[in-house]
């Protein structure tokens, strides 16, 4: 699918169209129906990606305790909550991940893991893996290319190899095998300031590659739009890209990818328990608002009904509306 470059004109007529905007020109938008609860369990990272939009790193020491996860759970219980999705830094190096995904999944909730594949093979996660498979957790992995060089100068020396060993051990407990129920999706980030390509288009390639070269499988690829916040923003903007990339964004906005952004059907909660519209608002300090409160607690939310409530956006948001549009799920239209 082609997509034409919107002006500041048609983009004004779009949303006057939608209703009002938001000093960014974003359409204000409204939450529908609550599913998702999306949780960064801490910002401590075996790697420190050059694209990571919550700077994660070996050097982070923030970690959601327990009592933070307990309120979690009563919210999913309360509010009945189809999925966890955990993400981080690495959410598999916080103490209690598992902890927390075994008491979901006796729930009945699914639990999403946002893993870089790397971590299966640091020292005392050996067994992740057959872990993950028992808990039948869906496992949503970063492998921003199929070629060594591009991973490596994205996500560090000797992760492009790591990553396969990891894929290759998923492989051999059934993830990404047909009719096996053990679901193993990759995603993709651009290595700079431009949309990614048509999904589907790439994931033939990816799928083409992995399973010539390593006889690797995979049920779907997710591409995602870089975020110009933190590091991916501090990198460009140091090369003098900044505004062409906010630029580009705008004018690539489509009024289609609307209903379909995460932020309708998902909120995200941070290491210390307060609530957020998204992960990339997270990073922004930008909290939810219901009501006269500046900033909610998980705790808070227990008897509220948060559903038609305003979302809070800004210039980021074109990030998500851009082209095909990008969600935590990939692309939002074909």
């Amino acid at each position: 699918m082609q997509y034409k470059s919107r002006t500041d004109l048609d983009l004004a007529s779009e949303t006057q169209h939608s209703g009002n905007r938001s000093p960014s020109g974003f359409p204000l938008i409204k939450r529908s129906r609550l599913e998702t609860l999306q949780a960064n369990l801490g910002y401590r990272c075996n790697q420190a990606c050059s694209h990571c939009h919550v700077a994660a790193s070996p050097k982070r020491s923030e970690s959601m305790d327990w009592q933070t996860m307990e309120w979690l759970l009563r919210f999913a219980a309360q509010h009945d909550i189809k999925l966890f999705d955990l993400t981080g830094g690495a959410p598999e190096m916080n103490e209690f991940f598992r902890d927390l995904v075994v008491a979901a999944r006796e729930m009945g909730v699914g639990v999403i893991d946002r893993c870089n594949l790397t971590i299966l093979s640091e020292p005392g996660q050996e067994d992740l893996a057959r872990f993950l498979a028992k808990q039948q957790v869906e496992v949503v992995a970063s492998l921003p290319c199929y070629q060594k060089e591009n991973v490596d100068k994205q996500r560090g020396r000797g992760t492009f190899e790591a990553s396969i060993a990891g894929l290759k051990s998923l492989n051999a407990l059934g993830y990404g095998v047909p009719g096996s129920g053990l679901y193993l999706n990759l995603v993709y980030n651009p290595a700079g300031p431009s949309l990614p390509p048509s999904q589907d288009s790439l994931e033939a390639a990816y799928k083409t590659q992995l399973s010539s070269e390593f006889g690797i499988k995979f049920n779907q690829l997710f591409v995602m739009v870089n975020m110009p916040i933190s590091r991916f923003e501090e990198r460009i903007a140091a090369n003098g890209q900044l505004g062409e990339y906010k630029t580009l964004l705008k004018n690539s906005f489509s009024s289609d990818n609307l209903d379909g952004v995460m932020c309708r059907s998902l909120i995200s909660v941070d290491w210390r328990g307060y609530v957020y519209d998204c992960d990339f608002n997270q990073m922004l300090d930008m909290p939810l608002k219901h009501g006269d409160s500046e900033r909610l607690h998980i705790s808070a939310l227990m008897a509220k009904d948060i559903s038609g409530s305003a979302i809070q956006v800004d210039g980021h948001c074109f990030g998500c509306t851009a082209g095909q549009g990008s969600s935590c799920q990939g692309a939002l239209v074909a």
